[in-house]
């Protein structure tokens, strides 16, 4: 039935029943490493020069942005491919005038898959100054909700004394078509820390490297390895792609019964493969030995993404020990034995300025029925990120996650056509996301410029209209 269902909506006739219905077609979203068309367009409420100073940074030229200061909003002379606007300093609920002054032309002028990006401080001194930096949150957030054609908004905070170069990576991600299915979402940017710079320097085994004709692109990985657990396929095999393409030495990690695949995945890559249950005791001590055998003593891995998951899902009252252990112990506990192992400093371990990154779910963030041991371990992984990363500011490691929504993959295919179809259509760009939605946000945190960026978990879910 459900297959009858899904090809009757896919038809031309079912897509008009379907537009009837208030579900309209999808927007096509703008993805990879594009730029909008239009012209970026910049305004600063308070004098601040961060913006302008760091596109300058990334080679775009930014335009003044009109604002809506009389009887009627002035119109722009054609669409615009992204507004964003430099709301540090605010303090006082009038100031929020300036804010709509600058959304209003823009918003009517965006072109489709625009960008709305707001930059705000992420401390406020006093009680008005605090409400006036949460309702940029409030704005931000109905902006996403607002607009049509595949244009997110987010908003950016910064601690004080941070640089261009420290936002550049993020305003970079936000702009690219690697941000498509993130919208609505705020997060940290802090002063990098003086160890980033060392990540800087060409790594030690990027000779090692099989080019493959893109040298064309930007390579913000090239030479540094990363391990990816979970490889085999779906988003983790998505991961060590984009991870690949950004000039990453990779090392996929799946179970041994995914063999035959990760072996296909490696050799596509140029990647070697490690078949392994991360559940294992010795699971971390492995790694670092693979990396050692197959890389030299002197390698060192500068980024772990730890994407391997597994659900169990029954109504709380339906699950036995064992099928919330499974869960928690592949999800999370893997996580928090092989981290410290990777950390102590031996040989083939995380290298200072290296990279941590998880893979929660909104599922952790607002519960999903039936699926409580699956929430549990999402929600520990967002803890564990923001308790890990003061402890290891220091040696300039971020650690950050993924909190994805609704993805189109083997597994959400299997939901009957009714109830995935709900899914796809709550959140503020109308359809599900694609595996490499959450692969380029991970390897937007796996570059060495985003040192700025840890102890986030950024939802990558196009506005779902569930949690926070």
């Amino acid at each position: 039935m459900a297959g009858i269902l899904e090809r009757a909506f896919s038809s031309r006739g079912g897509q008009a029943v379907a537009a009837r219905l208030g579900l309209p077609e999808p927007p096509v979203l703008r993805r990879g490493r594009t730029l909008p068309e239009g012209p970026i367009v910049a305004a600063a409420l308070a004098g601040s020069s961060l913006v302008p100073d760091t596109l300058a940074l990334l080679g775009l030229a930014a335009e003044p942005a009109l604002l809506d200061d009389g009887p009627e909003p002035p119109a722009y002379p054609g669409r615009i491919g992204a507004v964003v606007v430099d709301a540090r300093g605010l303090g006082r609920i009038e100031q929020l005038e300036g804010l709509r002054a600058a959304l209003r032309p823009a918003l009517r002028a965006l072109e489709a898959s625009g960008r709305v990006i707001v930059v705000a401080d992420a401390e406020a001194t006093g009680l008005e100054a605090s409400a006036v930096l949460q309702a940029l949150d409030g704005i931000t957030r109905t902006v996403g909700k607002e607009l049509r054609r595949g244009a997110t908004a987010n908003l950016v905070r910064v601690t004080p004394g941070v640089a261009p170069d420290d936002v550049a990576s993020t305003l970079s991600f936000l702009l690219e078509g690697r941000s498509a299915f993130v919208d609505g979402q705020s997060w940290t940017v802090s002063a990098r820390a003086a160890a980033v710079e060392a990540s800087a320097m060409a790594s030690p085994v990027a000779a090692q490297r099989p080019r493959d004709g893109r040298e064309g692109l930007p390579a913000p990985l090239d030479g540094r390895i990363v391990v990816v657990t979970g490889a085999a396929r779906g988003i983790g095999a998505q991961i060590a792609t984009v991870a690949a393409r950004d000039g990453a030495i990779v090392v996929c990690v799946d179970m041994p019964a995914a063999g035959e695949a990760l072996a296909a995945l490696a050799n596509g890559l140029h990647a070697t493969a490690l078949q392994l249950d991360i559940t294992a005791p010795d699971a971390g001590e492995r790694i670092a030995a693979h990396v050692i055998s197959r890389y030299g003593a002197g390698a060192q891995i500068h980024g772990i993404v730890h994407n391997a998951g597994i659900t169990r899902d029954k109504l709380l009252v339906n699950t036995d020990a064992q099928r919330w252990a499974q869960v928690l112990q592949v999800n999370l506990a893997a996580q928090l034995r092989i981290n410290p192992v990777l950390l102590d400093g031996r040989p083939g371990g995380l290298a200072d300025a290296g990279r941590i990154v998880g893979v929660a779910s909104t599922s952790g963030i607002a519960g999903n029925r039936g699926q409580a041991n699956y929430a549990a371990s999402k929600a520990g992984v967002a803890g564990l990120v923001r308790a890990m990363a003061p402890d290891l500011s220091g040696r300039g490691i971020t650690v950050n996650a993924v909190a994805p929504g609704f993805i189109e993959t083997d597994m959400t295919a299997k939901i009957p056509f009714v109830q995935r179809e709900v899914f796809r259509r709550t959140n503020s760009l109308g359809q599900g996301g694609q595996p490499v939605d959450v692969a380029e946000t991970i390897c937007w945190f796996l570059d060495p410029a985003s040192g700025g960026v840890s102890g986030q978990v950024v939802r990558v879910c196009g506005q779902n209209l569930v949690g926070q």
